[in-house]
Parts: C-alpha cells; sequence; structure tokens
C-alpha cells in the first residue's frame, strides 16, 4: 500500500508540474508546451550585402505529447547584386514528447523527438533558400528549474535533401538557455554549431534574444545575431518579434 501511495504522489507530482510547465513555458522555447504564432523579421548581413527575412512562426499543441511547429519564410535581398526579393520555404516541424520525469526537487526534465520539413518555393536563382527541399529529424532535451525557471535545452539535428539541384548533408549541435525574470522579461541564448558534410564547412551562428510579456496574449522580443568563424553565413544581425499566444 505504501508503494502504491508513493506511486500516485509521483503521478500527481508530475501532472502537476506538467500543468504548471504548459502555463508558463516561454514559447522561445522550441520544446515549449504552448500555442503561438509569431510575426518575426530578422536582418543580417555578410560582406555589405543584405537580407531581410519576414516569416511567420508559430506553433500548435495537437495532444499534450504532440506539438506542430510551422514557419513560412519571405526574403528580400541584394546577394546577386540587385534587389531581390520573393518567398523562400515553409517549414512543418512535428514535435513528439515521449517522456518526462522529475529530477531531484528542483530540475524537471522533458524528452523531445521530431522532424523538420523543409519546402522551398525554387527560388535560389534569386539567392532565396538553398535550392533544396529537406528533411531534418532531430532529438532533444529540456532541463527546467522549478524554482529560477531556468531552461537548458541541448538538440541534434540532421539535415538531408531530397529534391532540389543542391545536395544537403548537415548536422547540427545546437544549445538554448532560457532564463525568466521578473515583470515578464526573459533573456534567451542560442548556440548553433553545424558541420556542412559537403562542403566541409561549420556555418556557426550565435543569437540573444531579450524578451518581455505584455500580457498573458501578447509578448514582443528583439534579436541580436552574430556569425562565428571563417565559414559563417552572415556578419552580425538584428530582429525583432511579435508573439501571440493563445
Amino acid at each position: 500500500m505504501y508503494c502504491n501511495m508513493r506511486k500516485l504522489v509521483l503521478a500527481i507530482s508530475v501532472v502537476g508540474f506538467s500543468n504548471m510547465a504548459s502555463a508558463q513555458e516561454n514559447a522561445s522555447n522550441p520544446l515549449a508546451a504552448v500555442n503561438n504564432t509569431d510575426l518575426r523579421w530578422k536582418y543580417t548581413s555578410i560582406g555589405g550585402l543584405y537580407r531581410y527575412d519576414l516569416f511567420v512562426d508559430g506553433a500548435y499543441m495537437l495532444m499534450p505529447e504532440l506539438k506542430l511547429k510551422y514557419e513560412l519564410h519571405y526574403n528580400i535581398n541584394d546577394l546577386t547584386g540587385t534587389r531581390q526579393q520573393d518567398f523562400e520555404k515553409i517549414v512543418i516541424k512535428p514535435i513528439y514528447f515521449p517522456y518526462q520525469t522529475l529530477i531531484g526537487e528542483s530540475w524537471a526534465m522533458k524528452a523531445a523527438v521530431g522532424m523538420d520539413l523543409i519546402v522551398e518555393f525554387g527560388n535560389q536563382g534569386k539567392a532565396i533558400g538553398v535550392g533544396a527541399d529537406q528533411i531534418g529529424p532531430f532529438t532533444g532535451l529540456a532541463f527546467s528549474n522549478r524554482q529560477t525557471g531556468l531552461v537548458l535545452i541541448p538538440l541534434v539535428q540532421h539535415f538531408l535533401s531530397f529534391n532540389g539541384p543542391t545536395d544537403v548533408n548537415t548536422t547540427a549541435a545546437r544549445v538554448i538557455a532560457l532564463q525568466p525574470f521578473g515583470d515578464g522579461y526573459w533573456v534567451k541564448a542560442d548556440v548553433i554549431v553545424p558541420y556542412d558534410w559537403e562542403n566541409h564547412k561549420w556555418p556557426v551562428t550565435a543569437e540573444m534574444q531579450v524578451g518581455k510579456n505584455i500580457n498573458n496574449r501578447v509578448a514582443i522580443y528583439a534579436d541580436g545575431l552574430v556569425g562565428i568563424g571563417g565559414d559563417r553565413p552572415y556578419d552580425a544581425g538584428v530582429g525583432f518579434g511579435l508573439r501571440l499566444k493563445y
């Protein structure tokens, strides 16, 4: 009877944490169990050339264990020497959460597996997109501190092309740290370290985000971006986002 009661208490604790996390998780965490639609703008530059990325970035919880993320990107750039603009790609990303547990009194862990389906609009001649439709299976963990709200997320993802003139074969390690503060503020650091097996390059990037929850339905945030190393995809950039939560 003692064992049964202990299991019941543990189950209630895990469910209670899950409900609390769903209410408090930040959508800037890609493994958060939330519904949102973000309207985003990013500017990056390299060698004096620019690129604007205007996109919708959202997510919807189909079930407590299954999340669907979606993106639609529109680009403006002068990377070919003249101004170009057109749609870049659609991204559909199902994410399944097979397991979560408590770790001690302070931490909880949630596992995730998923896959990006990336379909481009065929505008690589305008320097928009890489010229390949891709799949990108991934796995990751989210470690959440229940006292401080700190979330640490290591992810590994592999991208493979299945259609288009460009061969893509890239493995990326990613680490995200997200810390909320009082009055609805948060800070996020996001480092992506990919290895391009086709071209033997390391196009490493890092991002810092500062945001604020205006209320339970609306949030705003700003991004600072930097490319790292000789293979960087851009020198630096900035971004802004408006988040609608529901």
